[in-house]
């Protein structure tokens, strides 16, 4: 029987304790024997690599370094390549033998160091390097023993190499400002100079498919070296296409308004790998926020789905293919289920291998929501897409109507998709009902939905936000009286953003590292989203009344809702000026707030004290300005 208590107020098993000993599990690689995983676990502010042999117990591979690759928003940080796993720590590569022995450097201490690729004699590394200013491909030999050098430059910026299986071409994603990698790249593919016992060259390349408004993502030869697959979102969905690479023709494999691709905030990502016979394609593709893995048969063109495989899951992410046998390594979730690797055989009835939790899994389903997805109408009519999660605790009922907070993620351009939310579960599971917009300029909905933010930060994503609480309220879910607004990133600047032109919609918000001064990002941030604004907003100078109307900082005088702003005190995307300046403003009126900056802390929180830390401090605010008040 249930214990009636208040809302917002249910005792929760999912602690701030709890959420601050949650691994990251971010990638997962076979070794080229097909007998090893390797995959990245992130322990608080570490990043260890983690090996399994087939048969045995996995063990941790990295001891003393901490894994991480710093290109950006980071991503590509290891490979694993006959028996040597080759990772990037403090911008160096290494490598380390999976047997036995200590990691060794590779690449001098200079700039930063990504995606590391090892060519298919093993004699060569392709990898991304980035001094902050300029990005290229470069080459090392495996040993160590040659400087590297530059191999591609000219680019802004580079991603995803790949090598072809003769060991003589190579295939990498490359952009310029003021694109970003969803709005418009270019898939070269090249030609390389390998002998003389020197380090590889290019002797000619040519772009193969992109440019002029279309996104390519992934490139990957087949295991036969005849083509080349990618993603591309020429039709307004990200779809996968094969390149014949002796007819120099492509062909789409498929179609319709699912995505396969993702936003490319970080290096490394991957939707779809081939089959080690190279008679398949799996692939990951996503609609309404929901992954489903399929496969195609490369000889028939027909198109399967694995369902019966992965049933239980709704987000499949780093997808690789066996190198030896029909087995697919993932990292998978759902709304219940915290992110693990798993491996399956795509045979029949086949169920998948667990080979990593990320969490202890001792919550009750009872305690875990799982979302609605719905829809709504903006002020102009246009539909909005969200994920609803009801109050979920299997020991507490309420009565009355919840309070609701109103989640804005970042990117913005990105995407609540279905999976295991912390934050989310941590807010239902003590009562509160959570609304995950995906508003106008999110993934997943195709290029024109995304693009609808473009020129319109600021106003559509508020619109939409607004639109979506009130949405909540008028159908009877949650009380109109007690919503709260929580976001980072861009989504703290959508937080302030609404606060100031909505003032008393909202009973109380919380903003992480949330963007205040338009002119200030323009000209502060990293070297990724140093043009972004030209898209989002215009281009200055002459879009500099666009960007004073809509920087928070100066319409600050409006904001008068209590707010508690949470900031790391080395963020480089968002420096902690842009708090700053807010909160000198809340501070001089006397408006209710709270402003926290952890120490050694950069664009979102890593370390285990700090996650427990913000937590509490959250929870404690809530029951403050909206529980009690």
């Amino acid at each position: 029987m249930k214990t009636i208590e208040g809302y917002g107020l249910w005792d929760s098993p999912i602690t701030p304790r709890y959420l601050a000993c949650v691994l990251r599990i971010s990638d997962v690689s076979w070794d080229s024997d097909g007998e090893t995983l390797v995959w990245l676990e992130g322990r608080s502010d570490r990043g260890v690599l983690v090996a399994k042999r087939r048969g045995d117990a996995s063990r941790d591979l990295t001891a003393e370094l901490s894994v991480r690759a710093r290109v950006g928003y980071g991503g590509g940080d290891f490979t694993v390549f006959k028996g040597i796993v080759y990772f990037v720590c403090e911008g160096r590569l290494y490598r380390q033998s999976l047997a036995a022995g200590g990691p060794r450097p590779i690449t001098p201490p200079f700039g930063q160091a990504a995606s590391p690729c090892v060519s298919p004699d093993g004699k060569w590394v392709l990898f991304v390097h980035s001094d902050g200013t300029k990005d290229v491909l470069a080459v090392v030999d495996a040993g160590g023993k040659f400087w590297p050098q530059r191999l591609v430059s000219g680019s802004d910026f580079v991603m995803q190499p790949c090598w072809h299986p003769s060991g003589k071409s190579i295939a990498w994603i490359a952009w310029d400002h003021p694109r970003m990698p969803w709005d418009e790249t270019s898939l070269y593919l090249a030609i390389l100079d390998v002998g003389g016992g020197r380090l590889p060259m290019v002797k000619q390349s040519e772009r193969i498919a992109g440019g002029e408004g279309v996104a390519i993502f992934q490139p990957e030869f087949s295991p036969d070296g005849k083509a080349l697959a990618y993603v591309s979102d020429q039709s307004g969905y990200g779809n996968l296409y094969l390149y014949n690479l002796v007819e120099k023709a492509s062909h789409a494999l498929t179609g319709g308004e699912e995505e396969l691709s993702r936003p490319a905030w970080a290096q490394g990502l991957r939707t779809y790998g081939f089959s080690y016979d190279g008679e398949r394609i799996v692939y990951r593709a996503s609609k309404d926020g929901i992954d489903r893995l399929k496969y195609i048969d490369l000889r028939t063109g027909d198109i399967e789905p694995l369902d019966e495989h992965f049933a239980d899951y709704t987000l499949l992410q780093q997808v690789t293919l066996s190198p030896n046998e029909n087995v697919v390594a993932l990292i998978a979730q759902s709304a219940r289920i915290p992110p693990r690797v798993i491996t399956c055989s795509l045979a029949p009835r086949q169920q998948p291998r667990i080979h990593r939790y990320s969490t202890t899994g001792t919550i009750p389903d009872d305690c875990l929501s799982v979302p609605e997805s719905i829809t709504w109408g903006a002020s102009d009519g246009e539909k909005v897409h969200g994920l609803y999660y009801p109050p979920c605790n299997g020991a507490f009922a309420g009565t009355g109507l919840p309070p609701a907070i109103v989640l804005v993620h970042g990117g913005p351009t990105s995407q609540y998709d279905v999976g295991y939310h912390a934050t989310t579960q941590f807010f239902t599971s003590r009562g509160y009902a959570v609304l995950e917009v995906n508003y106008r300029g999110s993934t997943g909905y195709g290029r024109e939905y995304r693009e609808a933010l473009k020129g319109n930060w600021g106003v559509v994503d508020v619109e939409d936000i607004v639109s979506g609480a009130r949405h909540l309220a008028e159908s009877g879910r949650v009380d109109l009286e007690r919503l709260v607004i929580m976001g980072g990133s861009a989504g703290g600047y959508t937080v302030l953003r609404v606060l100031s032109e909505y003032p008393g919609t909202f009973k109380a918000a919380i903003c992480l590292y949330g963007v205040s001064d338009l002119f200030a990002l323009a000209q502060e941030t990293h070297k990724f989203e140093a043009h972004y604004l030209d898209s989002l907003v215009g281009e200055l100078p002459q879009a500099s009344a666009i960007y004073r109307e809509r920087s928070p900082i100066f319409s600050v005088e409006r904001i008068a809702d209590p707010i508690a702003i949470f900031q790391g005190d080395e963020d480089k995307v968002v420096p902690k000026s842009q708090s700053e300046r807010i909160v000198a403003s809340l501070r001089s009126r006397g408006v209710p707030h709270e402003y926290h900056v952890y120490a050694g802390e950069g664009h979102g929180w890593r370390k285990a004290e700090t996650i427990e830390v913000f937590y509490r401090d959250v929870e404690r605010f809530l029951r403050e300005h909206v529980l009690f008040s």
